[in-house]
């Protein structure tokens, strides 16, 4: 696997003049291209089967785009230079693990994007969700690609300039690394004419080029077949197959030269989906016969219109105002167009770091699933900036499809509701009611949805005690089980605006019933969460959760995530407690709240050229290793993995300073800087901790974990607008009123 290399944050003006020139060009027409002379006729089908493990690039995206409309199903992310994983027919369903581009000269190398080209990517426009990605050898040649995908169809299209610097005539392949219906190892491939078609169950490819392809195999991947290696060899496409399949197929071919400047070639690549592969050879057909300048303005204008029905970006986020528009494009372009009010969490699979991790990444389910919660983030920010049919759409698809018959919600599930991960937690359960009340969802059918909800938490039991009490099976961060002062705030929402919700639908008993349970939270949520004998102060200060309701006993617990395997609960903090001042349970001035935020920043708080983030909890092992390797599952009591930290919990306490009436914009812009050269925010940013080996990244920079991270973006949205308004964008008066007045 090639060595982690940082990119420059933005394209310096001297290639981005280059581009610019590059991609001015026009397309000029071309014959049907032939093999070059000397090239052996194609086998039938190739040897080797099924080839190399299947596995997902890494998850660190420097890109992330759709079409608006909802006629096109198809989404694409960009990683290390190239296209990485592409999603059809939904959200749920990467079906081609890369389409990358190949460079030689014949004779003495042959450069490949993603192992050989240093690349830089950047959105060209700041209203569009459209890329540039520009690489290749310096002093050689020039490689320039925009990326997009036809708006009015399910296909992919890439737009390629080659461009010689040194006098010299380069061949331009193309490899093509289907992994279709989220699953590489069984797939079908063949070469139709000038097509490169590929075929698993009810999801199908079709490569084509205009100008045409050339020469062409198929092959699997890492062995003797595969294009790629036999390129490397003697670069020339030598050994050429018609067909490959069932396997770890990949697929290669020459774009042809067109004629026009010496030095320099044009091609647009597209890459066709559908049920079968007829209907996606004529997806391509009509996507290419559209043209790219068309495809390019239609998908343009798209997001244009999107931005313009929102709310104007708010005076708070003048600094910040490409940053907030990025965040907007990204949270609408992560809700699925075939279910909608599905917005997943990231386009990325983050366990896939660098290497196949069993049981995780095959098939590949990892962060392009739902979670209620996330949900919750989503549906707030968007509320937020204007977008209140989508909102809206999140709370309908929550309580329609998403929500078990018991009232609770799963851990998470696919964009059609069916569930992935088995965990129950409570917070949740919770949010969706939040959501619903905060978006005017309170009519007689959501309310079904929302009584069943409250009534689970009202009835759930602590499985060891027996007892009643908001006792979550598992917290926010989903590794441990616990009385959670963020899990117990969600539900004291959640059951007041369920109570609210039941009145305006003349249910009183509930309402009362309800209130009445909030209100004993409210009032135990110390006594439950906050030690008054722990070793990091002489204050009052919240645990991130005790095991027994009990937060004055050691009660040890192991952490998870390749963390500590025992530790004294006194000693694990985390700021999710600011959740009760944001949602208005207590004011934002409380004493405990003052005295933890002390103890939370000497342990976790992390001060960066970007501006400060935070650490999820003490002794965190979600991240990469002290030498910036992969986050990697490792033994009960190995700790060889670090939580770095993330910029949604610098958003997050950039609200708390809002709800104590304080300046937050150095945390907005702190959020903001985190994002990578083409404004997409990472799950996580390096910290420097322990500054041993080769870091992963530059401190205050994306790491390799999940992005773009929907939920980072969306606290740059709900934190501007919190900003706006003076208090946080997502509290309610109904809680406020009843726990602070």
């Amino acid at each position: 696997m090639p060595t982690h290399r940082p990119i420059p944050r933005r394209l310096s003006p001297a290639l981005a003049a280059s581009a610019a020139l590059l991609l001015g060009a026009s397309l000029l027409a071309a014959p049907p291209a032939a093999a070059a002379p000397g090239d052996p006729a194609p086998d039938d089908t190739a040897p080797g089967g099924p080839g190399a493990t299947s596995t997902w690039t890494e998850a660190d995206k420097t890109g992330f785009g759709t079409a608006r409309t909802r006629r096109s199903n198809v989404w694409f992310t960009l990683q290390r230079g190239r296209v990485s994983e592409v999603f059809y027919p939904d959200l749920s369903t990467p079906s081609t693990r890369s389409l990358e581009l190949v460079v030689t000269d014949g004779a003495t190398f042959t450069d490949r994007e993603s192992v050989d080209m240093r690349a830089d990517t950047a959105r060209p426009d700041a209203r569009s969700l459209r890329f540039w990605q520009v690489g290749g050898r310096a002093g050689r040649y020039r490689l320039v690609k925009q990326v997009a995908t036809d708006p009015r169809r399910d296909a992919l299209v890439v737009r390629v300039r080659l461009r010689s610097l040194d006098g010299r005539r380069y061949r331009l392949f193309v490899r093509h690394d289907p992994a279709l219906n989220n699953g590489g190892m069984d797939d079908r491939a063949r070469t139709a004419g000038r097509t490169l078609v590929a075929s698993d169950g009810d999801v199908a490819t079709a490569l084509r080029s205009r100008p045409r392809l050339g020469a062409s195999s198929n092959g699997y991947v890492g062995r003797a077949s595969d294009g790629w290696r036999d390129l490397r060899r003697d670069h020339r496409l030598d050994r050429r197959h018609r067909a490959a399949g069932p396997g770890n197929v990949v697929q290669t071919a020459r774009v042809s030269r067109v004629n026009g400047l010496p030095g320099r070639q044009r091609a647009t690549l597209t890459l066709g989906f559908g049920r079968r592969p007829a209907e996606a050879r004529a997806t391509a057909a009509a996507s290419a016969r559209t043209g790219w300048p068309r495809i390019q303005r239609r998908y343009d204008r798209g997001w244009h219109r999107y931005l313009a029905s929102l709310k104007r970006v708010p005076a708070s986020a003048t600094a910040v105002r490409r940053q907030y528009l990025a965040s907007a494009l990204v949270l609408a372009a992560a809700e699925d167009k075939r279910n909608p009010g599905a917005v997943v969490a990231s386009p990325s699979a983050p366990w896939v770091w660098g290497d196949e991790i069993p049981d995780l990444s095959s098939p590949s389910g990892a962060y392009h699933l739902v979670w209620s919660r996330d949900s919750y983030e989503f549906g707030s920010a968007m509320w937020a900036m204007g977008d209140k049919a989508a909102a809206r759409r999140i709370v309908d698809w929550l309580f329609r499809v998403q929500q078990k018959p018991d009232g609770s919600f799963p851990q998470n599930s696919d964009v059609e509701g069916e569930p992935v991960w088995s965990e129950l937690q409570l917070d949740e359960v919770a949010l969706p009611i939040v959501l619903a009340r905060l978006t005017g969802r309170t009519d007689r059918a959501t309310y079904r949805g929302v009584k069943r909800a409250a009534t689970f938490l009202e009835r759930f039991r602590d499985e060891e005690t027996g007892r009643r009490a908001p006792f979550s099976p598992q917290e926010r961060w989903e590794n441990q089980s616990g009385y959670s002062p963020n899990s117990i705030a969600a539900q004291i929402a959640g059951l007041v605006c369920a109570a609210d919700i039941a009145r305006r639908n003349g249910d009183q008993a509930s309402a009362r019933r309800w209130l009445r349970l909030a209100d004993r939270w409210a009032a135990q949520v110390k006594g439950w969460t906050v030690t008054t004998n722990g070793p990091l102060s002489t204050r009052p200060y919240f645990l991130r959760l005790t095991k027994n309701g009990l937060p004055n006993t050691a009660s040890p617990y192991a952490m998870g995530d390749g963390g500590p395997v025992s530790i004294d609960q006194r000693r694990v903090v985390d700021p999710s407690f600011l959740a009760l001042t944001r949602w208005g349970i207590l004011p934002a001035d409380d004493p405990v709240i003052a005295s933890s935020l002390a103890v939370v920043d000497r342990e976790l708080k992390v001060e960066t050229p970007n501006g400060p983030f935070w650490r999820r909890f003490s002794f965190d092992g979600y991240g990469e290793t002290r030498e910036g390797r992969q986050w990697e599952i490792t033994e009960p009591g190995t700790f060889t993995t670090l939580g770095r930290a993330w910029p949604l919990l610098t958003g997050e306490r950039g609200e708390q300073e809002v709800a104590a009436g304080r300046d937050a914009s150095a945390y907005l812009a702190a959020v903001a800087a985190a994002a990578n050269e083409s404004d997409m925010i990472s799950e996580q940013v390096w910290d420097g901790r322990p500054p041993t080996g080769r870091p992963c990244c530059a401190l205050g920079e994306n790491t390799r974990a999940a992005t773009p991270l929907v939920w980072s973006h969306g606290l740059v949205v709900r934190l501007a607008w919190s900003m706006q308004r003076g208090r946080p964008a997502d509290q309610q008066d109904v809680v406020a009123r009843r726990y602070l007045d």
